[in-house]
């Protein structure tokens, strides 16, 4: 499984502050700083659109172009302001070829449970860590004809080859339950 890597153009920066900032968000730009492997954080500012289209995506690998120099990547937090939503900063962390990573995956249900039954989604996202060129976009978990009472944990999630769950394996998932009011009707008829 191959992670999509967008390429960005950044461009160093000397000046810092609030003030600076405003002007570069102004400009079309957004400032951001790349940091990790114990290298002195590297201010920047790189395209405002650009960026936008790259962070829609969760985990996303960027191929960081630096004056002339090429670094990957991976978003690590992006601030946003409240109420326009337009991306104020952004922090961006080094990676070495062949290195893993943290990261969240979402999870997602598919197929139908029994007749009868509701699949109920205790936990959206688990911890994974993976290859950063090979991060997956979700996990798949099939409910497919399950009936009630069944209950699937992160431990019996089909990971990619080469990922580890970070989560404990015993965290539960999905379960599938009963409908409300079945037991009391189940009930209601057996003491008919």
């Amino acid at each position: 499984m191959s992670t999509e890597i967008s390429k960005l153009v950044a461009t160093n920066r000397e000046s810092f502050g609030k003030g600076v900032a405003r002007k570069l968000r102004a400009a079309g730009s957004t400032p951001a700083v790349v940091y990790g492997h114990g290298m002195d954080p590297i201010h920047v500012s790189v395209d405002a659109h650009a960026l936008g289209l790259i962070v829609r995506k969760a985990n996303a690998l960027i191929s960081l172009e630096i004056d002339g120099a090429v670094q990957l990547v991976l978003v690590k937090d992006v601030q946003r302001d409240p109420v326009r939503q337009i991306i104020e900063h952004i922090d961006l962390v080094a990676l070495q070829t062949g290195e893993k990573v943290e990261v969240e995956i979402p999870v997602h249900m598919e197929g139908t449970a029994f007749a009868g039954a509701n699949a109920l989604q205790e936990l959206n996202t688990v911890r994974l860590l993976v290859l950063a060129t090979a991060i997956p976009e979700s996990l798949t978990v099939n409910v497919e004809g399950l009936e009630a009472g069944v209950q699937i944990h992160a431990g019996e999630i089909e990971l990619p080859e080469g990922a580890e769950l970070l989560d404990l394996a015993e965290q539960l998932v999905v379960h599938i339950a009963a409908p409300r009011g079945a037991d009391d009707d189940a009930a209601a008829e057996a003491a008919e």
